[in-house]
Order: C-alpha cells, then structure tokens, then sequence
C-alpha cells in the first residue's frame, strides 16, 4: 500500500455550521506534513473524517487509496494519536497498549518494542489514569506505532511535553519521515512545526489556504526584506525613507525595511554617515508567515489587553 493520505472535497455540517467546505489536499511519505490553523479552523474534524470516526457529506479521504474502514488491520496501516485521554484509566498503560496489540494480531514482544521507542519502560505497570499529560501523549505514540505503520497521524502531540520530550517529539518525527513514512501531524506550535516539518497545509474556515513548503511558506513571507540593526535609529529611518524605503520597528536598535535591497540600504546608510552594527537579508519565521495567511481566519479573537482591567 502506497504510503499516502488523500483528502479530495471534504464536506461536513454539523447543523448550521459549516465545519469542511470542499477540503482537498494530499500527505505524501517521507515527509513531517504539519496540518495547522485557527481554533474551528476545521483541523480535528478532518482528522476524525479521515479515520472514519465522522462521516463526510460530501467527498473522501483515502488511506494509500482506500476508505479507512476498508482496511484490515488498519494498525498497520496507519497510527494516529487524536486524544491522549482514550483510555481505560484503571487499565495500566502496558494492559492498554496488550489489548490493542492483541486487535491486530500482535505479539506481546512489539509492545515491549514501542514501549522503549516512546521512553515509558520505568512507567509500564503503572494505572495510565494516573499519567500526566505528556506521559498520556508518549502512551499514545506507543499505541500509534504498534502495527509498524507506513503513515503516522498526530493531533497536537506536543501538549503536555516537557522540554526533553519536546525536543524528543521533534527528533523522533523527523526520524520517522527519514524512514519513508508520512507523518501527518497537526500543532498550534509554529516554533515546533519550523524545527519539524517539511510542508504544511494551513487551512481556515474549512478550506485550505496555502499547500506549500515550509521552506517556501517562510521565503514569500520574508518578502525580500532587510534587517538593520543601528544604534542611530532615528537617523537611519530620515535617510533610508529619503531613499524610498518603507520601515518597521522591531526593536530599539532593529529594523526591519521593505523596498530597498541590501546593497542600496548599506549605500544610502554610508554615504549619510550613519553608523549602523548589521545589515542582513531578513529570515521570516513559521509564525510570522502563519499570522499573515491566518489573518481573516481567525474565528475567535479576543479583544486587546487594557492596562489596570482585570481579564
């Protein structure tokens, strides 16, 4: 089986509310492909639409071209983590991943096996009603991996880490697309997603917006800008807005400038005398391009913090 996940015109009301309107998009192997947008933005819901936990009015999404619930022994065909809590707590954690193991016809020795990949052999025995969150999270993972499964799917399986286990999650995606996999994981994290991900679907409002490379997501959002960093600011902005560059400031010694290249900002700044520490090409970061694709997206927005009000 073809190591895909294919989303083709995903349409789902619940209601009066529209949570899919005409989802299309594809997660490929050997790739991290984060899955990312607003709150309500649609994201659990196709997740759910994808293992047959919801049914879709209108479209499909195929498991390496097939129905999720066509498959036999799906385990081995795809693992997901959708919520760390699903879980019988009175059954310790090791019962928990015997049983499932036991639904695939998998041995006892493969749960031994991904018991040490998720780090939880000093935890086995204990109650998994009694696992924090991030223990809950590495439990999951375990599960997720039991039947040796070409595409992996993870919704938010950063929540609740600690920073080894966050620096662990970030190693150990990247290490599973290394083997060929497709991971397919969704994250409210953009700084975990840059360091972890290799394309990213950003949808808003049940529909997809951008379907691209990290790579190329943070390219068109550093838009050919130039960073400045200049203990005469104010100098700086005089001479370069006369030079017809357009400014923001992101610092007391920072700015970040539009419409003027590097060359001609370093140009203008020499022959005006005025003193400046670095000149560089500017780098967006994920969040920064986020925000920017996201921006009429945002369903719930608070409102602004007024000083002295409590919230």
């Amino acid at each position: 089986m073809e190591a895909t996940i294919d989303v083709t015109g995903l349409r789902k009301r619940f209601g009066p509310t529209l949570a899919l309107d005409g989802m299309t998009f594809s997660v490929r192997p050997g790739q991290v492909t984060g899955f990312v947008g607003p709150n309500g933005a649609g994201k659990s819901t196709t997740m759910r639409v994808i293992l047959g936990l919801d049914a879709a009015d209108e479209g499909t999404a195929l498991i390496g071209g097939r129905p999720y619930q066509t498959l036999r022994h799906p385990l081995s065909h795809l693992g997901s983590l959708l919520d760390a809590a699903a879980l019988q707590p009175s059954r310790s954690a090791r019962n928990h991943l015997l049983w499932l193991a036991h639904s695939q016809g998998l041995g006892s020795g493969r749960v031994d096996e991904v018991v040490a990949v998720a780090g939880l052999q000093s935890a086995i025995r204990r109650r998994a009603g009694g696992f924090s969150l991030g223990m809950r999270q590495r439990l999951g993972i375990a599960a997720a991996l039991l039947g040796d499964p070409p595409i992996l799917m993870m919704d938010e399986p950063f929540n609740g880490m600690d920073p080894e286990g966050i620096v662990w999650m970030r190693g150990f995606l990247r290490a599973l697309a290394a083997e060929g996999r497709a991971v397919f994981v969704s994250s409210h994290l953009m700084s975990e997603l840059e360091d972890a991900a290799d394309h990213l679907v950003v949808i808003g409002h049940g529909q997809v917006i951008a379907d691209a490379s990290v790579r190329d997501m943070i390219a068109a959002a550093s838009d050919d800008r130039v960073e400045l960093r200049t203990a005469a600011r104010s100098e700086a902005m005089t001479v370069l807005a006369h030079a017809g560059a357009r400014m923001a400031t992101t610092g007391p010694d920072l700015l970040i400038i539009s419409g003027l290249s590097t060359a001609r900002t370093v140009a203008a700044l020499t022959e005006s005398r005025v003193p400046f520490a670095e000149v560089s090409a500017h780098r967006a970061a994920l969040e920064e391009a986020y925000m920017e694709l996201t921006r009429d997206a945002v369903e719930f927005r608070a409102a602004p913090a007024t000083p002295g009000v409590a919230p």
